[in-house]
């Protein structure tokens, strides 16, 4: 999971500040009412455009953009299309919940291993990048060696996927389990559940047959290194998986094996201490979820399997 360039910028909250400017003069010459019919002349408008915006910090209202951390080469969760422009199952959920806070999710780059970090440094606002929600994740905990590195984040649950092994199209090499990669070469991407998965069956293999492990900084190039022939498969969440099966080479060059595993949530990684924002995110998409944009745009996407019934925080185990 890594990402790119920057979305939108404050255009919307100037739109709003330049209709509450002409609705005020409106109201002057016509009832020659001063600071109280402009005041509340805004706040029905801003209400009736961005309902939620009252329950964001007042820095992030004042800037009218939540910066996000993401790894913009995951398609079809986030990723670049032909001109440029960063689309995806996230960008399209952020763009409704924006409508919700009345804000902007500016999308940014950075290699999906780094995004918990550059939240801590408060380079991002959140990180939203098809992270799994996990208590190590939950209470900064090192995977690989269990130590304490950090204190943690918290998620809003915005969907649910497993983890796929895939592999080049006819030549599955007798792979359909984790168990059967041993001896093998896989690759993927660093820092993913994949990796921790990969690493924790290698520990089963026999000796002398362990899981050769090959991580890059996204998925495009660990597909890559597979096309090439350099492994005998690949992994990644199950919508990835499923759509670079779908698309690379029209279809013609990978194929998916075996069934997913490791179901669990997607979310939203908010800083610990930034409580008012992670319940602006949580209440944002319950909005959109009732309203039913949500379900829409999982249904765009193909991804309706995983949706979720109702906004969680840190429901992840």
């Amino acid at each position: 999971m890594t990402a790119s360039s920057t979305r939108r910028t404050t255009a919307a909250h100037s739109r709003l500040a330049a209709v509450g400017a002409i609705a005020v003069a409106g109201a002057l010459i016509l009832t020659g009412c001063g600071d109280q019919t402009k005041d509340n002349g805004s706040e029905s408008d801003t209400a009736a455009s961005a309902p939620l915006a009252g329950k964001l910090p007042q820095s992030i209202r004042d800037k009218g953009v939540i910066k996000v951390g993401s790894d913009i080469a995951y398609a079809p969760v986030e990723f670049k299309d032909g001109s440029g422009k960063v689309v995806g199952i996230d960008p399209d959920v952020a763009a409704a919940m924006g409508k919700q806070l009345g804000v902007d999710f500016q999308f940014e780059n950075g290699t999906f291993d780094t995004l918990i970090t550059g939240l801590r440094s408060k380079r991002y606002d959140i990180a939203m990048s098809a992270m799994t929600d996990t208590k190590d994740r939950q209470e900064g905990i090192d995977s690989d060696t269990g130590k304490k590195v950090g204190e943690g984040v918290d998620f809003v649950d915005y969907f649910t996927a497993g983890v796929s092994i895939y592999t080049k199209k006819g030549d599955d090499q007798g792979i359909k389990t984790w168990s059967d990669l041993c001896g093998k070469k896989i690759v993927l991407q660093r820092g993913t559940v994949s990796e921790d998965l990969a690493k924790a069956e290698s520990k089963k293999c026999p000796a002398g047959k362990k899981i050769a492990i090959e991580a890059f900084d996204n998925d495009q190039q660990a597909q890559t290194r597979l096309r090439a022939g350099g492994a005998a498969a690949g992994s990644s969440d199950f919508p990835v998986a499923a759509y670079a099966v779908k698309t690379s080479g029209g279809g013609k060059d990978f194929q998916l094996v075996g069934e997913q595993v490791e179901a669990a949530p997607y979310g939203i990684a908010v800083a610990k201490n930034q409580t008012q924002l992670r319940d602006a995110l949580q209440a944002a998409l319950a909005a959109i979820i009732k309203n039913g944009e949500y379900e829409k745009i999982m249904k765009k996407w193909g991804v309706t399997d995983g949706v979720v019934q109702e906004a969680t925080i840190n429901g992840g185990k």
